[in-house]
């Protein structure tokens, strides 16, 4: 039935990096192009809003101190804080195309300090709405040196017109556990979007899709060194090669307990387009249901803390 048919765009074209209100209006016109194409999900990289903070893994470790401070006082001014309606501009993109939006920003830890940032992940109804928002748990090496770590609030499955959705942010996808608690919630389309790339880590969205039964939609930025605008400090320092690729991309769509039905699409700077059928859902856990008839509760538990990790307590 065409009802369970639905279409996925997962965008990879580069942002305006450390320029997040140009990012937003781009996000917006990506959005509205997805719509026009008569795309019901469309998905973007991990931490899009305002760009992945690549050069934690171009200066040395230790080192470069006062490269690292200009770069991250720009980070900060240019991240999200949500208790000041700072997604508002998608959210009503999202509304007005009537579609949801998946997307990846940096976001202020504008409940406390107000100074902390965090590996965010939002994922947006097409009634304009924040349905999840998930921190990323563990920063990856570096990446500890920029995010906080998060906290299971957002360790959810939400369901939408597009299916039930669930995300973990790159090497999270990594966590067995992590997996499981979206396993366990029903999750039809995991989104896996990362700054990783390449064959092993295109295996690793592949043994999801195999492991949960789900469709599992993987995406980096794929972006070179000439995309770096040159107002951006240190360019010709950290980014010294245009052609250099920061990150092949790869954005790819696995079908449940399958191959891939769209992409890989590598070092090329776009939207990759898929239509996708809900009910093979069903049809991948028909022998191997890991949250269902192939669990073993008798056995093994899983614990999940949802509790907010508050600093303080006011009485």
């Amino acid at each position: 039935m065409r009802f369970n048919i639905k279409k996925l765009a997962i965008v990879q074209a580069p942002p305006i990096f450390l320029n997040l209100e140009l990012t937003k209006e781009k996000v917006c016109n990506f959005i509205h192009e997805a719509s026009r194409k008569g795309a019901d999900l469309v998905m973007f990289p991990e931490a899009y809003l305002p760009g992945y903070p690549s050069w934690v893994w171009r200066l040395k470790p230790g080192g470069d101190m006062g490269m690292s401070k200009d770069f991250h006082r720009i980070l900060v001014d240019n991240s999200i804080d949500l208790t000041k309606n700072q997604l508002s501009e998608i959210q009503g993109t999202a509304k007005k195309c009537n579609l949801t939006v998946a997307i990846g920003y940096h976001e202020i830890n504008g409940e406390a300090s107000g100074a902390t940032l965090y590996n965010s992940y939002a994922i947006i109804g097409p009634d304009g709405n924040i349905l999840n928002n998930h921190r990323k748990l563990i920063p990856t090496n570096p990446e500890r040196m920029v995010w906080g770590w998060g906290d299971a609030r957002g360790l959810n499955v939400v369901d939408t017109p597009a299916g039930k959705i669930g995300t973990l942010l790159c090497w999270e996808n990594y966590m067995p556990l992590s997996r499981y608690a979206l396993y366990a919630q029903g999750v039809e389309v995991y989104l896996a979007p990362t700054w990783d790339c390449g064959e092993s880590w295109i295996g690793t969205l592949k043994h999801i899709a195999r492991e949960g039964g789900c469709f599992v939609a993987g995406c980096s930025t794929a972006i070179q060194c000439k995309d770096i605008p040159e107002d951006v400090p240190y360019k010709k320092e950290v980014f010294p090669d245009p052609e250099d690729w920061l990150s092949n991309g790869d954005a790819v769509l696995f079908q449940p307990f399958g191959g891939a039905i769209a992409g890989p699409m590598t070092k090329e700077k776009g939207i990759l387009y898929s239509e996708y059928d809900l009910k093979e859902v069903i049809n991948g856990r028909r022998s191997l249901d890991v949250a269902g008839h192939y669990s073993r509760p008798d056995i093994f538990e899983l614990t999940i803390n949802r509790k907010q990790m508050d600093l303080v307590k006011f009485t």
